[in-house]
C-alpha cells in the first residue's frame, strides 16, 4: 500500500451464503441467535427483536461459506466460519441481547483444497475438516496443530460433504460425487507408517505440525446411486439414522442409514468392509428448478430451491407447506429450529426471511394443509342462511341465493341476497353463528350492489358496540334504500330505513359510499358511466320503515364520465376539491369537487359537473378496482389506483387539475387482480405510494401480499373473484384476517384473529431485500440533500429488468438503510446500462449566458429548470427515463453552513423517502407486419467532408426503423427486433424561450448502430435525431463531454456549447463525435413547433401483461398520412386549432410511443376527433430529418479486444491557457489493460454565406448545418480533437477490465480478478497504482464513484455484480 492512501472495505449487500442458528437461554430470548454469512462478514441477529447486533468482517475477499457452532457453553459460544480454503475460529461471548462480543481464537493455515463442512470432535478435541478432494484432514484446536489428513479410496472432486459424529469412532462421512453418486465412509485406527510430511500437500501451509505415530484410514460403507444430477446439498438427521440429499435433478431423497433390510425403495451399494446397508426411504418432487439446501429432522424434511421456493414436507414424503418469498436466482441457505420452530430462509436476493412453522407429527399429514403460514389458530368453518337450507335440487328463477357480502368487523358479517333479504350474522366462534334477518326489501327487486359505511359514536370509541353501521342497498328496481343499524349487547337494532327511486329498472349497478363525506351523501351509479350524488343527511333521523322520503333526500349533482363505462370504484378529497372515479374499462376521470356543493341546504339546483381531466388506459382495458386520493409534499393531490391487471398505479393531480400525470407503477406478479392496498396503522412511512398489503386474487385463490417483504401473507383457495366474497383486515393483518366467500350456497369463512401482544410479528424480514440476480450498471445520485451526511444513493440496474435505488449510510451500524423498487423493463427484459442526467444546458441563438444551476435544489414537475433524469437501456431495446424527486428544498446557502454542522444522527435522515425517481416514459422501437419492409441507407464516403453531419429525407415508414439500421451493411430487417441495448449517456438542454427541455440520449444497440435519440420535455414525445455513422462493431461503453464555446469576436464571451460523444467499441476503437450540429438542428425545431410539441400526451409503462397498459391495439399498426391527417383537422367543428396541434402542422418524421389520450380543457367532443384522428400509439409531429454523423477522430486499435469500460474527466491546471480546458480519458477492455489519453478539443470560426438559406417553415430536402452560434453573425465553427498523450499499462489486472472511473487525478478500477486498483495520474497520463483491495463482489460489472469531504481526497466507490459493495478511499493531500 502506498504512503498517505487507504482502501477500506465497506458493507457487501448480495447473497448470503450460509446461516446457523445459536442457541441462547431461555432468560435471554425465547429464539436463537441467528447467524448469517454474507460476501466477507459474519452478521449477527436478534430474531426476536428483527435488529442486527453485530457485523464482523471475517476473510479479505474470501465469502463466508458456512458456519458451524462447535461449542456451547454459556455465556461463551465457540463458532467455526470457513470459507474456500481458510477457517478461523471466534469465541461468542452473549450476557445480554444488547452486548454481544465476537473474538478470534484461531486461525487454522490455509489448505490445499475447499472447505466443505467442520465438525467438532469432543471426546478428542478436535477440529474434523471435510475437503473438496474426499479427504478428512484432523485439527487439535488446543494445539493448533495437524493431527492426520485422511483420503478415501474414491479419489473424485465433490460438490457437496456433510459430516455426523461427535468422536473419531462415531465419524461419518457423506460425500456428493461429481458422478451423481454419495459415497458414506468413515475413519479407522491404522497401524501403517507414519505420514510423510513433505509429500502432504497440506504440509507446506502448517509449521512445525507433529504428526502423531497412531494414523487413520478410510473405510468405505457404501454408494447411493439414484441421483440423476451433481449432489448439491447432503443433511444427516440428529441420530445419524437418516440422510438427506439434493440434487440437479430438481429431486430431493431421504436415506435410511443401517435400517432394517428392504426390497422396497432403490439399495445403495454395500460396502465389503463392513455390514451397513442403506435403502431410499421417499424420492421427493415438486421443485421446478434445482434444489441448493436441505434440512431433515424426525418429523419433518424442509428444502430450499432456485425456483425461490421452500418447501416442507412429512416424512412420509407428502408437502405440508410452500412458501415463495424470494426473487431472483432461488432460494440458497434454510435452517430450521425445532424448539421454537422458527424457520429461517435466505438467498441470492440478499433478503432473509424468519417465520414461524409448526412441526406436525407424520399423523398430522392428513390434515388439509394451505400454501401459506401452518397457523393453529385459523379458523375455517361453513355457514348457510336459513332460508336456503331447505332448498333441494336445482335452482330456478324464484330461489334465493347470495348476491353481496360485507364484513364489518372479524365476527360480523352483512349478507345480502336475490329475494330481497338482509341478514345480520354474528358469529364468535364457529359452533355460535346467530342469523338476524333485518329487512326484506321485495321478493321481485333483488338486491344488485351494497356498501357499508361504519360510524363511530364516540372519536376514542374502539369497542364495535359503541358504532353504528349505514348501509346502502340497491335493487333491481333502480331504488336505493339505506338503512341505520345500532349493535346492542344481544342483536342489532333497526334505527331507520327509507328508500327512493335512483334510476330505471336495471339501470343500478354501484352504490358508494366515500368516508370523507361521511354519511351525508351516497354516489349511485348506471351502465352509461354517469355518476349522481345525493345529499340523505336528514333522512338518516327519519322512523325505521319510512319508505317514502323523497323531501329528504336530494340529487345535489351529476358527473358524466367520457368514457361511457360503468363506475366500479371512486374516491373524494375535500381538501384537494376532487373527485377521482375509476370505470371497468381501465380509465380515470377527474371532477371537481368542492365543498359548498356537499353543504349546501339548497336541493332546488342540480348541478352538471363538467369533467377536469381524464387519463385513458390506466390500467389497459382491465377494471380499476379501487382508488385513493392523498396530499403529497408537492401540494399537489396524489391519487392511488388498483386494477385488473394486477398493478398498483401511482398518478399525480397538478395544482390546477387539469393534467394528471403518471408517476409511478407497482407491478404484483403473484397477483392477476390488485382489489385494494391496506397500510398498517402503525406505520411509519412518510411515502404515500409505500403501501404494506396488496389484496387481490390469482385465478382462483385470494391473496395477500407483504409489498414491503415481497412475501405471501395469505392464501386461501375461493374459486376466484368473480363469487361473492368479502374480507376484513386488522391492524396487524399477518394475525389478524378474515375471508369469506360463497360456494354452493355456503358461506366459507376462513379467519385468524390473534392479538398482537400473544406472540411476536412473523414473517420477518432481517437483512433487507436486493436484486435477485447480477448487477450489470450501476451510477451515483449527486444529490446536494444525499451529500449533506455523507450518505449516498445508488442507482442500480439488474438482470432482472429492474432498476433499484440504495441508501448507503457509512456512519451506522446497518450501512444499507433502505433499497427501493423503481420499476422493471417491459418484460423483464435485462438492464444493461443506466446514467445520472443533473446538469442542463441552455440553449439560445446568439444569446450570452451561462449554464450553472439554479441555487435551490428541489423535484417541481412544474419547474423545468430542476429536472434530473435516470436513463436505462437494455434487452429487447428498451429505452426508460426516470424523474429524479428529492422531497427536501434545500437552498445551497443552508447546504453549506448545514455541512459544517451536520448531525450524523440526525433523525430526519431515518426516511427512506427523502430522494427517489419516478417513471418518466419509455421509448421501443416499432414493430412491422412486413418481414420485407428495409431501408436503403445511402453509401457513406470515406474522405471527410466540410461538416461531420450529412441529412436525408426520409418517410414516416422509414423513420420508425432507423434504429435498426445495420450500418455495416446499409440495410435493415424491420421487423429484426431480437437486439439489445448496450450502453448510454445523455445530456439535458434547455431553450431560453421556451418550457420546452430536450433530453438528448445517445444509445448503442448490439446491431452495431449508433443512434441519437431526443426526449422533449414535458410532454414526454421521442424522436430519432441522427445516427452515428460508419460504426461496424458494437459499441459498449460510452461518455459524453459538453464544452462551452466562446466567441472572439464577443469579447471571449460565452455564446453556446458543443457537444461530443466518445465511444469504445468491441474492436478496441475509440471514437470521438461531434452531435453539435444535430443537437443545434433539433433544439430550433423544437423552440419553432412547441405549441404543437405541448400537447399533454399521458402515457403509463408497458408492463408485458397483454391485458394492461403495454397492450397493443389493433389500430397501433394504422399510420396516418400527412393528407388524411389535415383533412380530419380541418374537418373538425372547433377550427383549425385542437389543442395546439395546428391543421397546417406537417405530420410526418417520427413517432410517439406510448398511450396518446390527451388530457386538455377542450370539450369531450374535440377529446374524440383528436382520438379518432392520431394513432393510440405513435403519431408525427415534427417536420424532423433524419441525419448522418460521421466521426470527427478514431483512436484505433487503443486495446487488443473489446472496450469494457471508459470514463472522462476535466483536468484541471494540466493544460496551458491557449489549448482551453483539457479532458482525461481512462478506459479498460478484455485485454486486462488500462489506457489513458489526454485530450482538447479545438475550434475554427469562419464566415459562411447565409443568403442562399430557404425559409424554414417548409421541409428542405438537404438543409444546411446549423452550428452552435446559430448563424450569429454568419460565424460557422468547426471543431476538432487534439491528442496531448497516450499511455496505458498492459496488465493492469490479471483479468478482464469491467468498470473504471476517474476526475482526472485519481482513477479507480476493477476486473474479473476481484480486486479495486486505485491509481495516481500525472499530468503526462502516466498511471501509478497506488492500493488495491480484494473485494466481496463475484464477478464485477460496474464501477461508479464520487467524491466527498472537504479534508484530502475522499470517494466512496461502489462496485455491482454479483451483489454490491461500496469501498471507502482516503489519500492524506501531499499525496496528490
Amino acid at each position: 500500500m502506498g504512503v498517505g492512501c487507504e482502501l477500506r472495505a465497506g458493507p457487501y449487500l448480495g447473497e448470503i451464503s450460509a446461516l446457523e442458528f445459536l442457541p441462547l437461554p431461555s432468560h435471554l430470548s425465547a429464539f436463537p441467535l441467528l447467524l448469517a454469512g454474507t460476501g466477507s462478514e459474519l452478521l449477527l441477529y436478534d430474531v426476536e427483536s428483527g435488529k442486527l447486533i453485530n457485523s464482523v468482517h471475517i476473510f479479505e475477499g474470501v465469502r463466508v461459506h458456512g458456519i458451524v457452532v462447535i461449542e456451547v457453553s454459556s455465556p461463551d459460544f465457540s463458532v467455526s466460519v470457513f470459507g474456500e480454503r481458510r477457517i478461523k475460529l471466534f469465541r461468542i461471548r452473549v450476557e445480554t441481547m444488547s452486548s454481544i462480543d465476537v473474538d478470534l481464537v484461531i486461525e487454522i493455515p490455509r489448505f490445499d483444497h475447499w472447505v466443505l463442512d467442520l465438525c467438532f470432535l469432543k471426546v478428542e478435541g478436535w477440529l474434523a475438516v471435510g475437503l473438496s478432494d474426499n479427504s478428512i484432514a484432523l485439527w487439535d484446536v488446543k494445539k493448533n496443530s495437524l493431527v492426520a489428513r485422511v483420503r478415501s479410496p474414491e479419489r473424485c472432486l465433490l460438490y457437496s460433504m456433510r459430516l455426523w459424529g461427535d468422536d473419531i469412532d462415531a465419524l461419518h462421512v457423506a460425500s456428493g460425487t461429481i458422478y451423481n453418486e454419495i459415497i458414506v465412509w468413515k475413519l479407522c485406527q491404522s497401524q501403517t507408517s507414519l505420514m510423510n510430511e513433505h509429500s502432504d500437500p497440506i504440509a507446506s501451509y502448517v509449521k512445525d505440525a507433529e504428526l502423531p505415530q497412531q494414523q487413520y484410514s478410510a473405510v468405505h460403507l457404501f454408494r447411493l446411486t439414484g441421483h440423476e444430477g451433481s449432489i448439491f446439498r447432503i443433511a444427516w438427521s440428529s441420530d445419524g439414522s437418516k440422510l438427506m440429499s439434493v440434487s440437479d435433478d430438481r429431486s430431493a431423497r431421504i436415506w435410511i442409514i443401517g435400517g432394517p433390510r428392504s426390497d422396497c425403495g432403490e439399495r445403495g451399494e454395500q460396502g465389503e468392509d463392513n455390514g451397513g446397508h442403506a435403502l431410499v426411504s421417499h424420492t421427493l418432487f415438486g421443485h421446478n428448478a434445482r434444489i441448493w439446501d436441505c434440512y431433515i429432522s424426525d418429523s419433518i424434511v424442509i428444502t430450499a430451491s432456485e425456483d425461490c421456493t421452500c418447501r416442507v414436507w412429512g416424512m412420509n414424503g407428502r408437502q405440508l407447506l410452500m412458501i415463495r418469498e424470494h426473487t431472483g436466482r432461488g432460494i440458497w441457505r434454510c435452517v430450521y429450529d425445532q424448539s421454537s420452530s422458527l424457520l429461517v430462509t435466505a438467498g441470492f436476493d440478499s433478503s432473509i426471511k424468519a417465520r414461524l412453522c409448526c412441526s406436525p407429527s407424520v399423523e398430522d399429514t392428513s390434515q388439509p394443509r394451505g400454501l401459506s403460514e401452518i397457523k393453529g389458530q385459523t379458523e375455517t368453518f361453513g355457514i348457510c342462511a336459513p332460508k336456503m337450507t331447505k332448498q333441494l335440487g336445482l335452482m330456478n328463477s324464484k330461489s334465493e341465493y347470495i348476491r353481496c357480502l360485507h364484513f364489518t368487523q372479524d365476527n360480523v358479517l352483512y349478507v345480502a341476497t336475490n329475494n330481497g333479504h338482509l341478514y345480520h350474522v354474528n358469529f364468535l366462534n364457529p359452533g355460535d353463528v346467530r342469523w338476524t334477518e333485518l329487512v326484506q326489501l321485495s321478493e321481485e327487486a333483488p338486491i344488485i350492489c351494497m356498501d357499508l359505511l361504519v360510524i363511530k359514536s364516540s372519536e376514542n370509541s374502539e369497542l364495535y358496540l359503541d358504532k353504528e353501521d349505514i348501509i346502502a342497498l340497491g335493487d333491481g328496481k333502480g331504488k336505493v334504500t339505506v338503512l341505520r343499524i345500532i349493535n346492542g349487547d344481544l342483536s342489532p337494532k333497526l334505527v331507520s330505513c327509507f328508500t327512493w327511486p335512483a334510476e330505471k329498472e336495471r339501470q343500478l349497478l354501484g352504490i358508494f359510499w366515500c368516508k370523507s363525506l361521511g354519511c351525508k351523501c351516497v354516489f349511485t351509479t348506471n351502465p352509461g358511466g354517469i355518476l349522481k350524488l345525493w345529499k340523505i343527511d336528514h333522512a338518516l333521523e327519519s322512523d325505521a320503515n319510512k319508505i317514502n322520503v323523497a323531501q329528504t333526500v336530494s340529487l345535489i349533482a351529476v358527473f358524466t364520465s367520457c368514457f361511457g363505462a360503468r363506475i366500479m370504484c371512486l374516491d373524494v378529497s375535500i381538501r384537494e376539491e376532487v373527485l377521482v372515479c375509476g370505470d371497468q374499462r381501465g380509465n380515470l376521470a377527474i371532477f371537481p369537487m368542492s365543498e359548498d356543493l356537499v353543504v349546501t341546504n339548497s336541493a332546488e339546483r342540480l348541478v352538471e359537473i363538467p369533467l377536469l381531466c381524464r387519463f385513458k388506459g390506466a390500467h389497459g382495458i382491465s377494471s380499476v378496482t379501487s382508488v385513493v386520493i392523498a396530499t403529497s409534499d408537492f401540494k399537489q393531490a396524489e391519487i392511488r389506483t388498483t386494477g385488473g391487471d394486477g398493478c398498483i398505479c401511482y398518478f399525480r393531480c397538478g395544482a390546477n387539475k387539469e393534467n394528471l400525470e403518471f408517476i409511478g407503477m407497482k407491478q404484483v406478479k403473484e397477483l392477476s387482480t390488485v382489489q385494494s392496498v391496506v397500510t398498517k396503522p402503525t406505520t411509519s412511512s412518510e411515502d404515500f405510494t409505500e403501501g404494506n398489503y396488496a389484496i387481490g386474487f390469482t385465478s382462483a385463490d385470494f391473496i395477500m401480499w407483504d409489498l414491503i417483504n415481497e412475501t405471501k401473507t395469505l392464501q386461501i383457495s375461493c374459486g376466484g373473484w368473480r363469487r361473492p366474497y368479502s374480507y376484513h383486515i386488522g391492524a396487524v393483518p399477518e394475525y389478524q384476517n378474515c375471508f369469506a366467500y360463497v360456494k354452493d350456497q355456503t358461506i366459507y369463512i376462513n379467519r385468524l384473529w390473534v392479538q398482537v401482544q400473544e406472540r411476536q410479528l412473523f414473517p420477518k424480514v432481517l437483512h433487507m431485500q436486493y436484486h435477485g440476480r447480477e448487477v450489470h450498471s450501476m451510477c451515483f445520485i449527486s444529490s446536494c440533500f444525499s451529500r449533506k451526511y455523507h450518505d449516498a444513493w445508488i442507482a442500480t440496474g439488474c438482470e432482472d429488468g429492474t432498476v433499484r435505488l440504495t441508501r448507503y449510510m457509512p456512519f451506522d451500524m446497518e450501512n444499507w438503510r433502505g433499497s427501493k423498487l423503481l420499476g422493471e423493463h417491459v418484460g423483464g427484459s435485462a438492464v444493461r446500462s443506466i446514467c445520472f442526467i443533473s446538469r442542463i444546458y441552455k440553449f439560445s441563438s446568439g444569446t450570452t449566458y451561462n449554464s450553472t444551476r439554479e441555487n435551490t435544489i428541489h423535484a417541481s414537475t412544474d419547474s423545468n429548470e430542476n429536472q434530473s433524469l435516470l436513463i436505462s437501456v437494455g434487452a429487447k431495446q428498451v429505452l426508460t427515463s426516470w424523474l429524479l424527486e428529492d422531497k427536501e428544498v434545500v437552498s445551497k446557502e443552508d447546504f453549506d453552513k448545514g455541512l459544517e454542522s451536520a448531525d450524523i444522527s440526525s433523525p430526519c435522515l431515518n426516511g427512506f423517502s427523502s430522494i427517489s425517481f419516478r417513471w418518466l416514459s419509455t421509448y421501443m422501437p416499432p414493430r412491422f407486419t412486413s418481414t420485407h419492409r428495409t431501408v436503403k441507407l445511402p453509401e457513406i464516403n470515406e474522405e471527410r467532408n466540410n461538416s461531420t453531419i450529412k441529412s436525408f429525407p426520409i418517410s414516416d415508414s422509414q423513420t420508425a426503423g432507423c434504429s435498426t439500421q445495420k450500418s455495416r451493411d446499409n440495410q435493415v430487417d424491420l421487423m429484426d427486433n431480437d437486439w439489445r441495448y448496450l450502453a448510454v449517456t445523455g445530456f439535458l438542454v434547455k431553450h431560453v424561450d421556451s418550457r420546452l427541455t430536450v433530453c438528448f440520449v445517445v444509445v448503442s444497440c448490439s446491431d452495431a448502430t449508433l443512434s441519437l435519440r431526443a426526449l422533449v420535455l414535458p410532454c414526454r414525445l421521442w424522436f430519432d435525431v441522427a445516427l452515428l455513422v460508419p460504426q461496424t462493431s458494437p459499441v459498449l461503453a460510452l461518455q459524453h463531454v459538453v464544452v462551452p464555446v466562446h466567441a472572439p469576436y464577443r469579447d471571449n464571451k460565452q455564446i453556446g456549447f458543443a457537444y461530443f460523444i466518445i465511444s469504445g467499441s468491441t474492436d478496441g476503437n475509440i471514437t470521438f463525435w461531434d452531435v453539435t450540429e444535430a443537437v443545434e438542428y433539433f433544439m430550433q425545431l423544437t423552440s419553432k413547433h412547441q405549441a404543437e410539441l405541448l400537447v399533454d400526451w399521458q402515457k403509463r409503462p408497458q408492463t408485458g401483461r397483454g391485458s394492461q397498459g403495454g397492450r397493443w391495439w389493433r389500430s397501433s399498426i394504422r399510420q396516418f398520412s400527412g393528407k388524411t391527417s389535415q383533412d380530419a383537422l380541418n374537418s373538425n367543428e372547433s377550427g383549425n386549432n385542437i389543442d395546439g396541434l395546428t391543421a397546417d402542422t406537417p405530420l410526418k418524421a417520427l413517432f410517439l410511443e406510448g398511450n396518446n389520450s390527451m388530457c386538455t380543457q377542450a370539450s369531450s367532443q374535440t377529446r374524440s376527433s383528436i382520438t379518432n384522428l392520431l394513432p393510440e400509439r405513435r403519431v408525427s409531429i415534427l417536420p424532423l430529418e433524419m441525419r448522418e454523423v460521421q466521426p470527427l477522430h478514431v483512436l484505433k486499435s487503443v486495446h487488443q479486444s473489446g472496450v469494457n469500460c471508459l470514463h472522462v474527466s476535466e483536468m484541471k491546471g494540466s493544460l496551458n491557457s491557449n489549448s482551453g480546458v483539457g479532458y482525461c480519458l481512462v478506459s479498460g477492455g478484455d485485454d486486462q489493460a488500462l489506457h489513458c489519453v489526454g485530450f482538447y478539443f479545438t475550434s475554427q470560426m469562419t464566415n459562411v454565406d447565409l443568403s442562399h438559406i430557404q425559409s424554414t417553415d417548409s421541409v428542405q430536402e438537404d438543409p444546411p448545418p446549423l452550428q452552435c452560434t446559430g448563424f450569429c453573425d454568419n460565424i460557422i465553427t468547426k471543431h476538432g480533437v487534439q491528442i496531448l498523450f497516450q499511455g496505458g499499462i498492459a496488465s493492469a489486472h490479471s483479468s478482464a477490465v469491467k468498470g473504471i472511473w476517474t476526475d482526472g487525478i485519481w482513477a479507480f478500477s476493477t476486473g474479473l480478478d476481484q480486486r479495486i486498483r486505485c491509481w495516481n495520474i500525472d499530468h503526462h497520463g502516466k498511471l501509478t497504482e497506488k492500493v488495491h483491495l480484494i473485494i466481496s463482489v463475484p464477478e464485477p460489472e460496474a464501477l461508479s464513484a464520487i467524491k466527498f469531504g472537504s479534508v484530502g481526497d475522499k470517494y466512496q466507490i461502489a462496485v455491482g455484480g454479483r451483489g454490491m459493495q461500496v469501498v471507502e478511499f482516503s489519500s492524506s493531500p501531499d499525496e496528490d
